[in-house]
């Protein structure tokens, strides 16, 4: 199936071309049909499968652009709130529609001014309910949505919900987008909603297919030195770090940017101001690598994610699933990559069941297998290159005044400059190990954690290996490190 099925407008469809979509994921497919027929729906689905297109492509296409607020999707926090709004005007700007965020923590006038001029409002609940009860916006939407309910719920939203409602149009279509589906939502939807009709994804379906979904086994103490090794052997071009609790943002955040990374954090404590301008450096390429908690993170829609790493497993599996959704957005392909000390294993097990995934075992790579990739993409960089006139003087130059051996000496001390790499060589578990620490925690119910040490010195050197045969960068033309800051590491 494709997007020219759904026969959207002519300047949504243009939009979505536009973007890059190409197959819908499994909540656009089965959602978007039934919104343009006009029936109210309640969908299940996990963030990050493609949720906001599912409601905002039909919206927009039946919208009339008559310069009211036809549409109003709220949302549980602040950034989820711009970024909704970032990508519905980047599918409504061609047809005329125009967005306004309105959220806590800023000046009422301006938003009230942005309303006035919009066809979609994105807004938290408590500063939208704050707006109708004073009576400074009265609106009439004809589409209303409610993005991620269970996490309005679970952050006491629910009361401000249902007085907003109280202020909106009997006559309306809307549409209710929740990852799970406690009681307090299923009775939400039954006030809220006539007939609807239900979208569920299943458990196969809520992990994007086209993230590759990786871990690597390490002892605690060695999560910096594997994170990045990792870095350097994947060489992403943008990626997202999570971490668990906010001081290990600031620290990690720290200990990346000494490494010579471009790098920065994002948690609860951070002044709202402040935080608009990191995703805004990630977005625009300011920074390489986001590091930050879940909350702080719900939300984040950047669409050229190459990659996503859990500097320690989540708690749960809907957190993983929101982590990795992170990357492989827009029908582009991604890739996940968890940290795990032996003892977590068991946990990794019961996401994969969860989750209805198999994630791939594999190995920290060694200094020498950095150095062997980087040379390989320097080799491609070089052949892909196109020869100017302004190289063929230079070598000119060159060869007149050195010899052809002098000049390969100097071509060969500035390639092993450039992919010289840190640490040692050898970081985490190998394969054999793993495999027999996953078969001890299956037996034992108690944990995997009780043989971590023994036999490590058996599956080091000759007996190391990756699974999937040479895992290989597929990208080429980033000459070293781009992302790095200045001197020693690129």
């Amino acid at each position: 199936m494709k997007f020219t099925d759904f026969n959207l407008k002519p300047e949504i469809q243009a939009a979505v071309e536009e973007a890059g979509f190409r197959e819908p994921s499994p909540v656009q497919k089965d959602a978007i049909p039934l919104v343009l027929e006009g029936h109210d729906m309640i969908a299940q689905a996990q963030t990050g499968t493609g949720k906001t297109a599912a409601f905002g492509l039909p919206m927009m296409s039946m919208m009339k652009g008559d310069g009211s607020v036809e549409g109003l999707v709220i949302v549980p926090t602040r950034e989820l709130a711009m970024q909704v709004s970032d990508e519905l005007f980047r599918f409504g700007k061609g047809a005329g529609l125009k967005t306004a965020t309105v959220y806590g923590g800023t000046a009422y006038g301006k938003q009230i001014d942005r309303i006035k001029q919009a066809s979609i409002v994105v807004a938290t609940p408590g500063r939208l309910q704050d707006l109708l009860q004073s009576g400074k916006i009265k609106i009439n939407p004809q589409f209303v949505v409610l993005d991620e309910a269970d996490e309005m719920l679970d952050m006491g939203f629910l009361d401000e919900i249902k007085n907003i409602f109280t202020f909106l149009p009997k006559e309306r279509q809307t549409l209710m987008f929740s990852a799970t589906m406690p009681n307090a939502i299923r009775k939400l939807a039954e006030q809220i909603l006539k007939n609807p009709k239900t979208v569920s994804i299943t458990k196969s379906e809520t992990t994007n297919t086209k993230i590759t979904q990786l871990y690597y086994v390490v002892q605690e103490r060695e999560r910096d030195d594997a994170l990045v090794r990792l870095i350097d052997y994947k060489n992403p071009q943008k990626c997202i770090i999570f971490c668990r609790m906010k001081k290990e943002v600031d620290r990690l955040v720290a200990h990346m940017t000494a490494q010579g990374f471009k790098v920065s954090g994002l948690h609860g404590d951070m002044e709202q101001k402040q935080r608009e301008v990191t995703i805004r450096a990630f977005k625009q390429g300011g920074i390489d690598i986001f590091i930050a908690t879940d909350v702080a993170a719900r939300g984040l829609d950047v669409n050229d994610v190459t990659h996503v790493f859990n500097y320690h497993i989540p708690f749960d599996s809907e957190s993983y699933v929101h982590r990795i959704g992170r990357t492989g957005r827009g029908g582009k392909s991604g890739e996940a990559i968890t940290l795990v000390s032996p003892n977590e294993l068991r946990t990794i097990k019961r996401i994969e069941k969860d989750v209805g995934t198999k994630m791939t075992t594999q190995v920290i790579p060694t200094r020498m297998e950095v150095q062997n990739n980087r040379n390989d993409e320097l080799i491609a960089n070089i052949a892909q290159t196109q020869i100017t006139d302004k190289a063929i003087e230079l070598v000119k130059t060159l060869q007149h005044d050195l010899d052809i051996v002098t000049i390969a000496h100097l071509l060969a001390s500035m390639v092993q400059s450039d992919i010289s790499v840190k640490g040692k060589d050898n970081i985490g578990l190998g394969l054999e190990e793993i495999e027999l620490l996953i078969e001890r925690a299956m037996q034992n119910r108690g944990g995997g954690g009780g043989g971590r040490n023994r036999g490590r010195g058996n599956y080091r050197g000759g007996n190391r290996r990756r699974s999937g045969g040479g895992e290989r960068s597929g990208r080429h033309g980033r000459n070293g490190r781009s992302s790095r800051n200045g001197g020693g590491r690129n």
